[in-house]
């Protein structure tokens, strides 16, 4: 292959909400792309429909997988379940031992999975438990793979931060779960997406973790606090009580905002972890974003000038979540 040509990467997950942004950025980047999807009808309408490869099947097949596979030098795994329902660990821990023999198998050069912040030596959500499951394995593959582990991501479209506006919004006065008051990191969707397409670069004996988050540690109270004023709204009066359980708190954040409460119990059950980066070692092998990562008032910002345009169609928003997609990779 010539030394100008474009590389090869495979991008999963690409109906989600992080997927559906990475692949035009890749493309923009001068990357040759192929997308795996079960049903190539749902990217279809996507403006970079055209632009990329369709490989159409089931991620769990091998044959689907040899077929996605073939020539890829970077695989972006964005597959996980967040429908909750008996048996997701283990069906998802199975995919993810099934990409990475396969990536093995096509030689690969590269696997870059998005997976979440957390504390370590504490029992974690199971949700969060099963992400950090599905690093581990991947890691353990023989492929070479960099595990990008983030909090919030500050997006309009992302569950976690429509969760967020809509909680700000809707409820001028809250009484609320303890949780509101454990220490975060967010971090904007624009420098996730860096940190993803940088981390493609990585020498190949690099096989790690690495903690990825915006400039600013701030607890889920000063989120909505600090949301409230850059949106033009009064101050919210937050109060909170000591008990409360995911079950319980997704009900009540399917209730008062339009994500689901399938949707909502995995993203709570993470927020009840302190999710901080101990480390900024990526930063320091392949650079931060240009001018450093956003602040979490401009990232909000930024989201609320994103909400306002027309998506693309096809692009996740949480109107139309399908918590039983495993494609669906937003937080």
């Amino acid at each position: 292959m010539p030394a100008d040509a474009p590389r090869t990467v495979l991008v999963t997950g690409v109906t989600g909400y992080i997927g559906s942004r990475l692949v035009p950025r890749l493309l923009a980047d001068g990357w040759r792309v192929r997308v795996l999807t079960r049903d190539a009808l749902k990217v279809a309408p996507r403006a970079w429909h055209g632009k990329v490869e369709v490989v159409e099947g089931d991620a769990a097949m091998r044959i689907t997988l040899d077929r996605a596979l073939e020539g890829i030098e970077v695989a972006y795994y964005l597959l996980h379940s967040m429908d909750g329902k008996a048996g997701f660990v283990e069906r998802d821990a199975d995919l993810a031992r099934r990409f990475g023999v396969a990536a093995e198998r096509a030689g690969v050069a590269r696997m870059i999975y998005l997976s979440g912040l957390h504390p370590s030596g504490t029992t974690l959500s199971e949700h969060l438990a099963s992400r950090v499951e599905v690093g581990d394995l991947l890691l353990s593959s023989g492929v070479p793979t960099a595990v990008l582990q983030a909090a919030v991501i500050l997006g309009s479209g992302s569950a976690s931060f429509e969760m967020l506006r809509h909680l700000t919004h809707r409820l001028p006065v809250m009484v609320t779960p303890k949780w509101l008051d454990n220490r975060m990191q967010p971090i904007a969707v624009r420098d996730v997406l860096h940190y993803l397409i940088a981390a493609s670069d990585l020498p190949p004996e690099v096989n790690r973790t690495f903690d990825i988050g915006g400039p600013e540690v701030l607890t889920y109270r000063e989120m909505i606090e600090r949301f409230a004023k850059i949106a033009g709204l009064r101050d919210r009066v937050i109060a909170t009580v000591p008990v409360s359980t995911p079950q319980l708190a997704s009900h009540w954040v399917g209730f008062v905002t339009p994500v689901p409460t399938a949707i909502a119990r995995p993203l709570i059950g993470s927020l009840m972890h302190e999710a901080i980066c101990h480390e900024r070692e990526l930063d320091e092998l392949v650079g931060p974003p240009a001018g450093g990562p956003l602040s979490y008032d401009q990232a909000v910002r930024d989201a609320l000038v994103g909400a306002g345009q027309r998506p693309e169609p096809g692009t996740v928003d949480p109107a139309r979540l399908n918590a039983a997609d495993p494609e669906w990779a937003g937080r």
